[in-house]
């Protein structure tokens, strides 16, 4: 029988790797640099293509951030990967978060050891030139595994001691 963390841990992260290589592949064969930016809806989402070379927010540490950002997404990828081994095998909630987390990362890792020009970026949000930051699905995983991650731990830590009187 499968542990319910793992019924959404290994799914969600599997899922998310795929729909994030996917969507890189797809934008990176169709866009063209004449047709970008892409609106998709109006203004507010458009398609831009982008590659980059730092991390969340485009975050540089200069020439090395492609060997820094991969070794740490690794190691980033083995520590939630043992929260996940070691947490309650009924903890379906935090093995999503974690498996989103995990799904992120190694997208956004396979595109830093595949190519030196970087991470494919393409989801452009904004209204006129207020744009927000140029993202991918990979970090809409994380940043929603995060967000789900911290809302457990808040949870948990508000939650009353079992008194064993």
């Amino acid at each position: 029988m499968t542990h319910p963390k793992a019924r959404l841990f290994w799914p969600l992260a599997a899922l998310l790797l795929l729909a994030d290589c996917g969507t890189k592949q797809l934008v990176e064969d169709q866009l063209t640099v004449e047709h970008l930016p892409h609106e998709v809806w109006g203004n507010a989402l458009r398609l831009t293509l982008i590659y980059n070379r730092g991390a969340a927010f485009s975050t540089s540490l200069g020439e090395y951030s492609r060997v820094i950002f991969s070794v740490l997404a690794m190691v980033i990828v083995a520590v939630l990967y043992r929260m996940y081994r070691d947490a309650d095998a009924h903890d379906r909630s935090l093995g999503a978060a974690l498996g989103l987390i995990v799904g992120g990362a190694v997208g956004n890792l396979v595109d830093r050891l595949r190519s030196p020009r970087g991470v494919v970026d393409f989801i452009d949000v904004g209204i006129g030139d207020a744009r927000f930051w140029v993202f991918n699905i990979a970090d809409v995983g994380v940043t929603a595994g995060a967000a789900l991650l911290l809302y457990i731990m808040l949870r948990r830590s508000q939650a009353p001691e079992p008194d064993f009187k």
